[in-house]
């Protein structure tokens, strides 16, 4: 991320696919049966326990095959799939994500093999899928046979760029009786600029995002809709139906991808003031917070819902994407710090809102005063990034 050479950068794009009503019942029984046998394959490794993926596939190859209809390679992308899963669990164990060996999570995962979602993603390679970018077709394999003409819709730079950029394996998704294919494009970054300065942002729930000029943008909105959804969703649940257990679903997804747009917009006007004025962008590194506080039940649900690592990750991207230098610094102190004469104290910050120093009198918004702080860690941070390394 701050380096001054082209690296390529993976990233993901979803293409809607127009399938007709039978290309749709043929995708749907593929999915089924990927699914279906990656699910086996799941329960045959466990059982086993089975760890090398070449003694994993040689197991349950022909059962694929002979069991569930896939030819050789949508079998060999199955197997793959479970094994991604399961070092997937693993990482997470190591990083604590299920909690400590004796809880219930932990031992839930480790105690019962992977399972699959009857239309849950399914990867396709060169050998499975085909694009044809001049008509805007896809040719598939499907367990009915080779289906070809799948239409799909893109903008022009998308398709530029999956011309450009496509490389290795695309995902097939059904989600909410729409279709996609999830395509992987390596992207070079351009090089790194020289920052002339730096924007310290301070993320906060009330405040999402407060940068050292003093450009706030606030998360009234965002919690108010928040509020508004749980009632709703509450009121769903209370139903018991399994049509208020659909509706609930596709609820907690347009909640998610509000969210989502609020992010981008924030990240994109932060990264464009950023560009114009050719500074860095720097935050602060706030990762294991939710473990670290101890909230009132009151402040639980607006803690476990606050966006902050995904605006961080919209920022890196965008800023990689723009050629611009991204930090992450220490978090310690940046709202009870005085920024000009260095004195830290609880007491400097009387409320949420309102910062005053109480060696020099410096006053000003908190949030403000935070972000001023993350500005002036980054630029010490970046001479020592920069600095040469010294000679043997």
């Amino acid at each position: 991320m701050l380096g001054r050479y082209h690296f390529p950068s993976q990233r993901r794009g979803a293409l809607r696919l127009l399938p007709t009503p039978e290309q749709a019942s043929a995708l749907e029984a593929t999915l089924r049966a990927c699914n279906r046998a990656a699910a086996y394959a799941s329960q045959v490794a466990f059982a086993q326990e089975l760890k090398d993926r070449n003694g994993w596939q040689e197991e349950v190859y022909a059962d694929l095959k002979a069991m569930f209809g896939l030819s050789a390679q949508p079998a060999v992308r199955a197997v793959k799939k479970v094994v991604d899963a399961y070092a997937t669990l693993r990482a997470s164990l190591r990083a604590g994500n299920l909690g400590p060996p004796t809880s219930k999570r932990y031992r839930k995962a480790v105690g019962t093999p992977i399972g699959f979602r009857p239309e849950a993603a399914q990867p396709f390679d060169d050998r499975c899928l085909s694009w044809q970018y001049d008509a805007r077709t896809v040719s598939i394999w499907t367990v009915t046979g080779r289906m070809r003409g799948i239409r799909f819709a893109c903008s022009p730079d998308q398709l530029k760029t999956l011309v450009a950029h496509r490389k290795g394996e695309s995902d097939l998704v059904c989600r909410d009786g729409k279709w996609f294919l999830i395509a992987t494009c390596y992207l070079p970054d351009p090089d790194v600029y020289e920052p002339v300065d730096w924007i310290g942002i301070d993320r906060g729930i009330v405040n999402l995002a407060t940068t050292s000029d003093g450009t706030n943008y606030q998360g009234r909105r965002l919690s108010r809709y928040r509020r508004w959804q749980a009632r709703k969703r509450a009121e769903l649940q209370a139903r018991r139906t399994r049509s208020a257990t659909r509706r609930l679903a596709r609820r907690v997804r347009k909640e998610h991808r509000h969210a989502t747009g609020v992010n981008h917009r924030i990240s994109k006007e932060i990264v464009s003031v950023a560009q114009r004025t050719g500074r860095g962008i720097a935050v602060e590194a706030l990762g294991g917070i939710r473990e670290r506080v101890r909230p009132r039940c009151d402040q639980r649900g607006a803690l476990s819902s606050w966006p902050f690592h995904q605006l961080g990750q919209h920022l890196a991207y965008k800023a990689r994407k723009a050629g611009g230098p991204f930090l992450e610094v220490d978090a310690a102190y940046t709202s009870q710090r005085c920024p000009r004469c260095g004195h830290t104290e609880r007491a400097n910050r009387s409320d949420r809102d309102h910062f005053r120093c109480r060696r020099c009198g410096l006053a000003g918004p908190a949030d403000v005063v935070a972000g001023v702080n993350v500005r002036n860690r980054a630029r010490s941070a970046w001479v020592f990034v920069t600095a040469p390394a010294p000679s043997l």
